[in-house]
């Protein structure tokens, strides 16, 4: 039996997934972003109290077919963008096709429906993420962080920075420094 769960986005987010279905005696034999492959099938009432621990991590077992979609979507996005020094020059709307097996145009109107926002919009917000973490706690150029997520330049990363957050690289790393003293350890 295969579940689907949204909001599964890091490999943090299987640890915690094992940890609830080992604590709740729930085999599998898979599991990965966005789904589990269970042993067998589950009682519904095994179901309810999986769905209630997942919420409690900020995850929602899903059952409709577009919010599966939509789900499958975002990680083929979060994939792409992992791989952007190692990809060749491949069209971002023929790897989402050619990985989910849809049209792209069938997809978008789908993930727009279902989000209120494009999948360019949504690529862009978690590209913007993750120049901040790499920015930030890998301490990362420009230069390395534009060539790894294959921007075409510092100005172009720069400018969509800006577009996105509102601020400029500089200025939010100052903001951020600052930020940093006040949190209590």
């Amino acid at each position: 039996m295969k579940l689907h769960i949204k909001g599964m986005m890091t490999r943090r987010c299987i640890i915690a997934l094992e940890s609830i279905l080992k604590t709740n005696n729930i085999s599998f034999t898979e599991s990965k972003l966005g789904e589990v492959t269970l042993d067998e099938s589950i009682t519904p009432e095994h179901k309810k109290i999986l769905a209630g621990s997942l919420k409690e991590i900020g995850l929602e077992l899903i059952e409709d077919r577009k919010l599966i979609l939509v789900e499958k979507i975002k990680l083929a996005i979060l994939k792409f963008m992992d791989k952007a020094e190692s990809r060749p020059d491949i069209n971002f709307s023929e790897h989402i096709e050619k990985e989910l097996g849809y049209n792209y145009t069938y997809l978008s109107n789908i993930f727009s429906e279902v989000e209120h926002k494009t999948i360019k919009q949504f690529e862009i917000e978690h590209q913007i993420e993750l120049v901040k973490r790499l920015y930030f706690e890998e301490e990362l150029t420009l230069t390395e962080i534009a060539y790894r997520l294959g921007y075409s330049s510092i100005g172009h990363l720069s400018n969509q920075f800006k577009k996105t957050t509102g601020h400029n690289l500089t200025e939010y790393k100052k903001q951020g420094k600052q930020g940093l003293r006040h949190v209590p350890a």
